[in-house]
C-alpha cells in the first residue's frame, strides 16, 4: 500500500482508537485454553490479529463473527500440535498459541525465521517451570509438565513471555508465583479475562504475580479494551497539528505517565477517565530544564514511558523549541527512523543507537518514504502531517498492521491522506 500524505491541515472532531491488537492476540490465545465459548468484543481488525485469528481457523477452531469486531471462540479441539514457518509466518504473537498446544496436546513445536535467542527469556521460563524445552536450529520442541507450587522469576519483563507463563500457570500448576512480570495494559486485560474463567490472580498490574488454576476453566465474555498506544500518538500528532481533538474511549490509567512525559514536550492534555481533550496548541517549548538538555525523554518498562512511542516523542521534539534527549533504554535499533527525519528537515544527532540529541523547532519538509517500521510507522505519518507539502509513504499497511483503520479515521478528523 502507498499513501499520499499532504501536511500542515489542522484536525478537528473526535476520534476512537480500536482495541489494543496485542490484547487481542492474548485474549484468543487465552480462549484456547478451554472447550468452552468465548466472546470477544471490540476486536481490532488490523493484519496481525486476522493472521492469528486465521492460524487459530487453522488449527480447527470455530469462529463466529457477530459483527466485525464481535468473534465467539470455540475451541472444541486444537488439530494441530506443530506451527511451521510457514503457518506463522506474517502471525507474530503465534508464539502465544504455546501455551493452549502444550496444556491441550501435552507436545507442541513451534518454528521461527527469527534466531532463539530473541526468546531466551521465554524458553529460560519454561524449563524454570519444569516443562521440558528441546531447542534446535529454528525451532524449539516442549512437552508438559504440571506442578504443585512454583516461583519464578523472569530474566526480563517481557509482555509475551509473561502472557505465556500466565496461562500455563493457569492450566498446568495449582499455584504459581511470577517475579518481574510484564504489566502493560494488554497483560493486564490477559489477567482479568483469567479471572473471569475461574483463575484466581494476585497483583494485577505489578510484576509479581501470584497465580492459582481452578479445576476448570469456565467460559469468558470480554471487552478488549482501547489501544493506549494509538490514542497517545493521535493525541500528539493532534497537537501538532493545530485544532481541537477528543479522544474517546481512553482510560485514566493508560494515559497518566505518557500525558506527563508529553508535558515535558510542552503537550498539554486533559484527561478524565474515558477521554482525552487536546486543545489546540499555538508554540511547544520543552520543560524540566536540566543541565545539559532542556528534556529528557527516557523510554522504560510499563508503567513507564513505552517505547512504541519512541518515534511520536521524537517528532514532537523537532517541533518544540529546546534541546530534547531521546534516550531508547529497552531496545535495539529503534532510532533508525532518525535519519528519515533528518532527510525533511529536522536538527538531529544521533549520539548511539540508544540516544538522539533533538533540536527545535525546525520545520519539516514532505518526503519519500519506504517501508516504515512497524513502531516508527505512526511517527513517520506523524511527521508527514506536520510537514510542508506532500509526503509518500511506500508499503504503508506496516501502518495499519497495528493500528486498524487509522488512514481513515484520520481523514475524519481532518487528515489529508490519500492511497494510490
Amino acid at each position: 500500500m502507498r499513501i499520499q500524505v499532504e501536511g500542515r491541515h489542522p484536525l478537528n472532531g473526535i476520534y476512537k482508537p480500536s482495541g489494543n491488537a496485542n490484547a487481542a492476540m492474548a485474549l484468543l490465545a487465552a480462549a484456547l485454553l478451554t472447550d468452552k465459548p468465548v466472546t470477544l468484543h471490540n476486536v481490532p481488525r488490523t493484519t496481525s490479529t486476522q493472521a492469528m485469528f486465521g492460524l487459530a481457523e487453522w488449527m480447527g477452531v470455530c469462529l463466529t463473527w457477530d459483527d466485525p469486531t464481535t468473534v465467539t471462540i470455540q475451541a472444541k479441539q486444537l488439530t494441530q500440535r506443530v506451527l511451521t514457518e510457514a503457518e506463522t509466518e506474517g502471525a507474530v504473537g503465534a508464539i502465544l498459541f504455546l501455551a493452549p498446544i502444550l496444556f491441550r496436546r501435552k507436545h507442541v513445536r513451534v518454528e521461527f525465521d527469527f534466531p532463539l535467542n530473541r526468546i531466551r527469556t521465554h524458553l529460560e521460563a519454561l524449563r524454570d517451570l519444569g516443562i521440558d524445552v528441546i531447542a534446535v536450529s529454528g525451532a524449539i520442541e516442549c512437552r508438559s509438565a504440571t506442578w504443585d507450587f512454583k516461583d519464578i522469576i523472569l530474566a526480563q519483563a517481557s509482555v509475551t513471555a509473561t502472557a505465556v507463563v500466565m496461562m500455563l500457570a493457569a492450566t498446568l500448576g495449582k499455584e504459581t508465583i511470577i517475579h518481574n512480570a510484564a504489566c502493560e495494559p494488554h497483560i493486564q486485560e490477559l489477567a482479568r479475562m483469567l479471572e473471569s474463567m475461574g483463575v484466581h490472580i494476585e497483583g494485577i498490574g505489578s510484576n509479581i504475580l501470584r497465580i492459582i488454576s481452578p479445576p476448570e476453566l469456565d467460559s469468558a465474555d470480554v471487552t478488549i479494551g482501547p489501544d493506549h498506544i494509538e490514542a497517545a500518538s493521535v493525541a500528539a500528532i493532534s497537537a501538532l497539528c493545530g485544532g481541537r481533538v477528543q479522544i474517546d474511549g481512553t482510560r485514566l490509567e493508560d494515559m497518566r505517565m505518557i500525558a506527563r512525559i508529553y508535558q515535558r514536550l510542552g503537550i498539554q492534555l486533559d484527561l478524565d477517565q474515558t477521554a482525552i481533550f487536546v486543545p489546540k496548541h499555538e508554540m511547544l517549548t520543552v520543560s524540566n530544564r536540566e543541565e545539559d538538555v532542556d528534556s529528557s525523554i527516557e523510554t522504560s518498562i510499563w508503567p513507564g514511558f513505552p517505547s512504541d512511542l519512541v518515534a511520536v516523542a521524537t517528532i514532537v521534539a523537532t517541533q518544540a523549541r529546546g534541546t530534547s534527549l531521546i534516550h531508547e533504554k529497552l531496545f535495539n535499533n529503534r532510532l533508525l527512523f532518525i535519519d528519515r527525519l533528518k532527510a525533511m528537515g529536522a536538527q538531529i544527532v544521533l549520539a548511539d543507537p540508544h540516544r538522539a540529541i533533538v533540536i527545535g523547532p525546525s520545520p519539516l519538509y514532505g518526503v519519500y518514504m519506504d517501508t516504515p517500521d512497524v513502531r516508527a510507522g505512526m511517527g513517520m505519518l506523524g511527521a508527514a502531517l506536520i510537514a510542508n507539502g506532500k509526503s509518500v509513504i511506500d508499503n504503508a499497511q506496516a501502518v495499519e498492521q497495528t493500528f486498524a483503520g487509522v488512514f481513515d479515521k484520520l481523514r475524519a478528523i481532518g487528515a489529508h491522506i490519500e492511497v494510490e
